[in-house]
């Protein structure tokens, strides 16, 4: 009795006459489309994701610091040197605080982000670099133009913060400029405020 030939009550495909069907199982069993969705996802959750909070957190919180002791120092022949040297330490206490915080609060194991010490390590530079990247302006002796340098550092950050956040978390582009320019002027505002509150 002819038919398929079977092997444990399984009909061996290989055996029948229509070649495409071998080759449609064959593409099924590969699914490249699910194992590189699930690796950008993995790449966002481990590594995208604490880098972007510690560069938001790094670009936003020293700016209080910073520019109120610009505003504070700015009668003194050293204001731009003292207004470094806060932003310098308000960027390395961040990345160390940032970085412990990361590591500390989730070991990886129930939610997937992977190694903390990793993520940690990823948001405490990335803090680090935040601060100090508005902070290397103050090197400049003349305040005033260490101060507009700044001013368009601090553009600049919120804007790749915001362009990051679109491109990788799909946030809509206007609305994540909005909330990043909202927030980070907020806390600008309030450093220029207490630097000539304190000054007064």
């Amino acid at each position: 009795m002819s038919g398929p030939s079977r092997q444990s009550g399984t009909v061996n495909l290989a055996d029948q006459s229509e070649p495409g069907i071998s080759a449609a199982i064959e593409f099924t069993e590969q699914r490249p489309p699910a194992a590189s969705a699930d690796d950008a996802s993995t790449f966002v959750l481990q590594k995208v994701q604490p880098a972007l909070l510690g560069l938001m957190d790094g670009s936003v919180s020293t700016l209080a610091p910073i520019f109120a002791a610009a505003g504070l120092s700015r009668h003194s022949a050293h204001a731009s040197l003292y207004a470094f040297f806060v932003g310098f330490s308000a960027s390395v206490g961040a990345g160390i605080s940032m970085g412990l915080a990361e590591a500390l609060s989730d070991d990886g194991t129930v939610t997937g982000r992977g190694n903390p010490w990793l993520r940690g390590l990823i948001t405490g530079v990335a803090t680090c670099v935040g601060g100090m990247l508005h902070t290397f302006p103050f090197l400049i002796p003349n305040l005033a133009h260490a101060l507009h340098a700044a001013y368009v550092v601090v553009a600049v950050e919120l804007l790749t913060i915001a362009y990051i956040r679109y491109r990788f978390m799909k946030t809509p582009l206007a609305k994540t400029i909005g909330q990043v320019i909202i927030g980070g002027g907020i806390v600008f505002f309030i450093g220029l405020a207490m630097g000539r509150l304190g000054a007064e």
